[in-house]
Order: structure tokens, then sequence, then C-alpha cells
């Protein structure tokens, strides 16, 4: 009975995270250093939330939650590969975080939890960048040369996929990162009493 109510609650708590890191994606930046594809937004945080208090699992559930609502709801102009490519980086960085704060529920294990998915966060979006994403985007939207052309206007280092990889996505996915995990601080420091009078509820 208490792993069915627990299931329960991971569904509820995924389902409105998840719904709210849509409505925040609708709120995203260009970052000047950054080619115009590049965009930042927050909305992560729903997700980093469910991290820190029911679990990992809550924080994948409400990244998968987050990108079947946004097109759905908002509509998409990339055919689902921007919401494949925000589920990939959001979930490396959220589950490390879950993960590793529920071992140590401490600043010092989630800031830990926050440098292992900021790490994760950027391997991903290398690699699934430069394998799938950026080819797949050229296959059916924009020739290759059209993007390297985009990115080459904002640093003229980038020649090739590999230089974009290098000088744009990850240091574009370090700093998101690193904002959502320092935003998530903050929350997190409010959370606290309650997140310790839940765990002293669960232990009585």
């Amino acid at each position: 009975m208490e792993t069915k109510k627990m299931a329960t609650v991971v569904m509820i708590r995924a389902a409105l995270l998840g719904s709210l890191g849509a409505v925040l994606m609708q709120f995203s930046v260009s970052i000047p250093i950054f080619p115009g594809f590049l965009s930042l937004d927050v909305s992560d945080l729903p997700a980093l939330i469910g991290a820190i208090t029911t679990g990992p699992i809550t924080a994948l559930l409400a990244t998968f939650v987050k990108n079947v609502v946004d097109p759905i709801i908002f509509g998409t102009n990339t055919g689902g590969i921007g919401n494949f490519a925000n589920f990939m980086m959001g979930s490396a960085l959220v589950v490390p975080i879950g993960i590793i704060y529920q071992k140590r529920k401490t600043p010092g294990g989630y800031f830990l939890g926050g440098i292992v998915g900021i790490l994760a966060m950027v391997v991903v979006a290398a690699l699934t960048n430069y394998f799938i994403l950026i080819p797949l985007f050229s296959t059916l939207f924009m020739p290759m040369e059209t993007i390297i052309a985009i990115a080459n206007a904002i640093n003229s280092n980038v020649t090739d996929i590999f230089t974009l990889i290098i000088l744009a996505i990850v240091p574009f996915n370090l700093l998101k990162g690193s904002i959502v995990v320092a935003l998530g601080y903050a929350i997190y420091r409010a959370l606290k009493p309650a997140l310790q009078q839940l765990q002293i509820r669960r232990n009585a």
C-alpha cells in the first residue's frame, strides 16, 4: 500500500512539475555570445525540485512530461528535435542531482549532484548534437553550411560541426546548467525546513 501511495505521489508531482516546466520553456532569452538557435530558459527547475523532494524518477518523468506537453500545447518549429534535445540534456542534469541528493541530503550533496549533473549535461549535449541532433536538423530543415554560417557570424572560430560543439554547444550548456543549479540551490534553501520535516515524518 505504501509503495502504491508513493508511486501515485511521484506521478502526480511529475505531471504538475512537468506542466510547469512546459510553461517556463516559453520564456527563453537569446545570449549575444551564442548563436540564435541556442536560447536560454530555466524550464529544468521544476524537475530539479522533483529531484530533491521525491527523487530521480520524479525528475526524469517531469522532464519527459514537459517535453510532451510543450509541443502539444505550444507547438514546435523543430519537428520535435528541440524537445528531444531538451529531454536528453535536462534529464542528464537533474537525474544525477536526484540520485546523489537522496544519498546525501545536505548542501554538499546538492552541489556534488549539481557538478555531476552539469558535467553529464555537457557530455550528453556534445555527443547527441554531434552525432544525432545537428545532422538530423540539417537533413530535415537547414543545410549544415547555413547552421555553421549562423554560428560563424557570432564566433568566427566556428568553421565546422566540431568547432560548433566545442565553442558553442559545450559552453552554452555549462552556463545553462550552472544557472539552473544556482537557482535550484536558492529554492533548496527555501524548501529545506519542509524537507527536513518530511524526512522526520517518514522516519517516525
